[in-house]
């Protein structure tokens, strides 16, 4: 189990990467959104696009790799399942076009490198 400040700096990465994002023109539609198939960190609108977000924070990426590197194909098929399950709550499946993107956020300074279109459903 994550410690309490684990926990804290996943929820500074993940309002930093929202801020940033929405600095970039996207609308906020939900954040944290849980399901018995998983969790998505932020869902956001870009346009008529809707965007699920996988935040990743990153102290050090020598020792741990880019924020693409982080999201194992294991968490991606996590992070669609959810999506396809949040689509079909809110009767938007095969209405809406959806992408997947990865936000990286360095705890050193809070810098955010964002990877629009990280992973696709075509793996899946």
């Amino acid at each position: 189990m994550a410690t309490l400040d684990t926990l804290e700096l996943g929820r500074v990465a993940e309002q930093k990467a929202c801020d940033f994002l929405q600095s970039q023109g996207l609308k906020l539609v939900t954040r944290n959104f849980r399901c018995d198939l998983g969790e998505i960190d932020l869902i956001m609108r870009e346009g008529e696009d809707l965007i699920f977000i996988e935040v990743r924070s990153r102290g050090n990426q020598e020792d741990y790799g880019t924020a693409l590197e982080s999201v194992s194909p294991a968490k991606q098929k996590k992070v669609i399942r959810s999506a396809v399950f949040y689509l079909l709550g809110e009767n938007l499946f095969n209405k809406i076009h959806c992408r997947f993107d990865i936000v990286s956020v360095s705890l050193k300074d809070y810098a955010c490198e964002w990877v629009r279109n990280a992973f696709s459903t075509n793996r899946y």
